[in-house]
Order: structure tokens, then C-alpha cells, then sequence
């Protein structure tokens, strides 16, 4: 499918053409997924279009019914589950990081970055929301990342809805409870109808009424989806939905996602078991599985937007606009290990920055290595509110999120020195790898949930001291990680 990934036709009268756009140009890929309790495939390629001639900026990765058995759910808690490990494994060497995760039992939402982005993605907040068992249990939900976006506000609501055919305006119920519930500490955007952008992505499990199962299965057959969509619960709510309304969606030029038989893309063909009989219907094919968007309308900005008049903010539109184009918007019928087969979106987003310069500018004070106390740089390029709980973290080139630092030091406990231009942070050497590497510095701002600052790679030296006494640098690479984490810190 990557061959074929832009749709200029299909999606030309969405938005805007991109002539009419002004700005950067940011690439988008939305990946919704129901995975029905199963473990990560082995290749992830081709779901992140990894082989596609244009690369993404972001990735947001939405899976519902991540397996949350008890003794895995606590082992998740303490470590990254299997997903995640996955994608972070295969995004990290192509320099992507995780900047965002939040997770709410089977429910998993991921937002990577390209690196180059990830000082400019500030004020990063995450929420979840229950909605099963009368909003007491996880299993149904909505959870969230909303974050800025050099300066523009975006939210991302990963949701997994109520099942059956009987329950559609339920599902509307649902949905409109997580949007009036969850609330951030953020004086621009305290809700997720007041980010400029929001997707709103999942398992959605809106339904094809009316039509049989021989009509429906025909026109898949023939590829005629369009018949199909007159009956389709969410496309029938939006017309009456005021908040519906409000949201867009790409054509459903795809055959529906849902349900399969397992390792198989034959749609349900097994009898189902039931407690009073063994023959309940087999389930009908639906779109229960999308993605959709909605760009904060120009009517609705100055009642989001707290103490300032209409005109101010009109004229921040105006001076940096924000619109998006969808590229393509598909399933991927590869993937077996799942009742559902996975979601993809990909999206143009033309922005104009309100801001290209990072919070702050830092670098490694002459050689490092375990031999010597090393020193940090780093200088204050704009105002930003630092506290007690601001760090620096050393980083190998190609980390995965920004928990995957090798050490860090405290960066007021650890001032030891500054002048008109740089401060200078103390980083013991004993917090410094033997084995050396290309590495860098990333300063994290606790008031703002983010990496506000990233040196350029610079190389850590192996330990003179090491190889005098015997360590070869062969021996020294060698050594098992287990190892490696317990005596060098690595």
C-alpha cells in the first residue's frame, strides 16, 4: 500500500489544496489497532511505512485490548509491555523517540517524535477515562496525550467504545463523557475541544445496520463500499450529533475491519458459543476501527481562549495558521494476529512555528570519559520556569524515550559554576560509561514535561584506566549488558 500512499483525488476537497498552505510541513502517521490480547507481530514495517519514500515527523499509536492479564499488567506497570518495547526497538535506530505513553489497562496510547522535533513539543499531559462497568472498570475508555507543538496545541484521544449493534448512541454517550471529563492544567487548552487540532482514533465499534450479512459481504466482495455507508452507525449519528459534527473523516475506501477469523482474513465464519446454545450469529463486518480529526473552528476560538479579545486572536490565526490534509487513510490486511485488522492515517499538517529556537543550549565541556569529572554547559536561550526538579540526562545516540538515559545529574544541586552566558553542571565520573560511545545531552524541564534542549553528539571516551589495568577495549565491549548496568552504570 505504501506505493500508493498519496490520494490527491479523495482527498483534495477534505481541506486545502497544499498551494493555499503556508508554513512547515509536517508528516503525520495514525495507527489504530485493536490486538485482541496478542503479542507484537515480529515486523512492524509495514504498519509504520517504514519503507515509504517519505518519512513521518510523528508517529501516535492508538491499540485497544492490549492483553492486561494480572501478573503481565504489573509487570507492564514496572517495565515498557511488549508493544511498546516493539516500536520503541524499531523507531529508535531511525531516531525516533517515544516523547508520550499513557496506558489504561488494555488501552495504549504512543506518540514518537523525530528528534529534530522533540524541543519544540512542550507541555505534555496525559489523561484516561473509564467508561466500563458504569466508569469503574478500564476495559472501556479513553486515554489522551494532548502536548505543544511549536506553540500550536494538539490532542490525541485513543478510545475503545461500547460493543454490540443495539448500542450506538451509548457509544456517543461515552464519547462525549470523556470529552467533558478530562481536564488539563493548561490555561490555553483546559479541555480536548480546545486544542487547536484533536484525532480522535480507536475502536470506535460503530456498526453497519439495517443491511444483511449477504448485501454486506457482496459489496466487499465487489469492492462497492459506498452502498455501505448510508447505514453506517457513525456516519448516520454525525448528521445529528452537534459534536459529531465537528469532527471530519476520510472516505471509508477500505473494506471493513472487523471481525475476522484469526490468522485468517476470512471475515466470521465460526459458530459462536453462548451460555443457552451453540449457534449464535456470526458478526456482521463493520468499520468498527477509525480515525478521525477536527481543526478548532474560527468561531469557537475566542471561547477557548482565556483573556484574550477577539481580534488578538484572530490575528494569531491569521499570523500562524495551522491546516491539514489527509493523505491517506486505509486498512492493512497483512496482519492476522487480530480479530480486527489495523488502521492507518496519514496527514499533512501546514504549520507556521511560533517558535524554531530551543528553551535552552547545552554541550559537553571538553573530553569525557570515566577517568575524570566532566563538566556540562548549557545557557538559558528564553525565559522559561525552571525548579528544583530540572535535569540534565547523558543519552546514547539512537535512545529510545526519555527514560532511556544512561545517568543524569540534578541541575541546581549540581551548578557549580556560571557567568553572563553559560551555567556549568558538575557530572561525577563515576556516573560515566567505562565502554565510551557517541553520546548526547538532553536537558528536561519538570514544569514543562519535556526535553526543552538537545546537545549535539559528542563521543565519551573508553576508560584509559580500564584498558592500563587490563580491560581491553575488545573485553570491555563484550561484556554482558547485566553486567554493564551493575558496575559501570551503562
Amino acid at each position: 500500500m505504501e506505493e500508493n500512499e498519496e490520494q490527491p483525488d479523495n482527498v483534495s476537497e477534505l481541506n486545502l489544496k497544499e498551494e493555499h498552505c503556508e508554513g512547515e510541513s509536517v508528516r503525520l502517521h495514525i495507527v489504530t489497532w485493536n490486538v485482541a490480547t496478542a503479542d507484537p507481530p515480529e515486523d512492524v514495517t509495514s504498519l509504520l511505512h517504514l519503507n515509504s519514500p517519505k518519512s513521518a515527523d510523528l508517529y501516535v499509536i492508538g491499540l485497544q485490548e492490549v492483553y492486561s492479564g494480572p501478573v503481565r499488567f504489573m509487570t507492564d506497570m514496572m517495565y515498557d509491555d511488549p508493544w511498546s518495547q516493539k516500536f520503541m526497538s524499531t523507531l529508535a535506530p531511525l531516531n525516533y523517540i517515544k516523547v508520550s505513553s499513557v496506558r489504561m489497562q488494555g488501552l495504549l496510547l504512543l506518540f514518537f517524535s523525530k528528534l529534530e522535533h522533540v524541543p519544540f513539543i512542550r507541555e505534555i499531559q496525559a489523561k484516561y477515562t473509564r467508561t466500563g462497568l458504569f466508569g469503574y472498570w478500564g476495559n472501556k475508555g479513553g486515554v489522551s496525550v494532548r502536548l505543544s507543538f511549536y506553540g500550536h496545541m494538539l490532542c490525541f484521544l485513543n478510545c475503545h467504545l461500547a460493543a454490540h449493534m443495539k448500542y450506538a448512541t451509548e457509544r456517543v454517550d461515552e464519547f462525549e463523557y470523556i470529552v467533558d471529563t478530562q481536564m488539563f492544567d493548561c490555561k490555553k487548552a483546559p479541555r480536548i475541544i480546545d486544542h487547536r487540532l484533536v484525532f480522535w482514533f480507536g475502536d470506535l465499534n460503530f456498526r453497519i445496520q439495517d443491511h444483511g450479512m449477504h448485501f454486506v459481504r457482496s459489496c466487499i466482495n465487489n469492492q462497492t463500499y459506498n452502498l455501505l455507508w448510508s447505514n453506517d452507525q457513525l456516519i448516520m449519528l454525525k448528521k445529528k450529533e452537534e459534536l459529531l459534527q465537528e469532527f471530519e473523516e476520510g472516505p471509508l475506501n477500505f473494506q471493513p475491519t472487523y471481525k475476522f477469523d484469526l490468522k485468517s482474513d476470512t471475515y466470521d465464519s465460526r459458530l459462536h458459543k453462548t451460555w443457552f446454545d451453540y449457534n449464535s450469529k456470526k458478526r456482521k463486518p463493520a468499520w468498527t476501527d477509525r480515525i478521525l480529526w477536527r481543526v478548532l473552528p474560527s468561531d469557537k476560538q475566542e471561547e477557548t481562549s482565556v483573556g484574550l479579545h477577539e481580534k488578538t486572536i484572530k490575528a494569531q490565526d491569521e499570523e500562524y495558521p495551522l491546516k491539514l490534509r489527509q493523505d491517506l487513510y486505509t486498512s492493512n490486511m497483512e496482519y492476522n494476529i487480530s480479530d480486527h485488522k489495523p488502521v492507518i492515517g496519514v496527514f499533512t499538517l501546514m504549520l507556521r512555528k511560533m517558535f524554531d529556537t530551543p528553551l535552552v543550549r547545552l554541550q559537553a565541556d571538553g573530553d569525557w570519559s570515566s577517568d575524570i569529572d566532566a563538566m556540562v554547559l548549557y545557557s538559558p536561550l528564553q525565559p522559561f520556569p525552571s525548579s528544583n526538579w530540572d535535569w540534565i540526562g547523558l543519552y546514547k545516540v539512537g535512545f529510545s524515550s526519555f527514560s532511556d538515559y544512561i545517568t543524569y545529574t540534578w541541575v541546581k544541586d549540581d551548578e557549580v559554576a556560571f557567568n553572563e552566558e553559560w551555567i556549568q553542571v558538575f557530572v561525577s565520573k563515576e556516573d560515566i560509561p567505562v565502554r565510551g560511545g557517541e553520546c548526547v545531552l538532553c536537558y528536561y524541564c519538570n514544569s514543562l514535561q519535556s526535553i526543552i534542549g538537545i546537545s549535539q553528539p559528542f563521543t565519551v571516551h573508553e576508560s584509559r584506566v580500564a584498558i592500563e589495568e587490563g580491560l581491553l577495549p575488545e573485553r570491555i565491549n563484550g561484556l554482558d549488558k547485566t553486567t554493564a548496568s551493575k558496575d559501570f552504570k551503562n
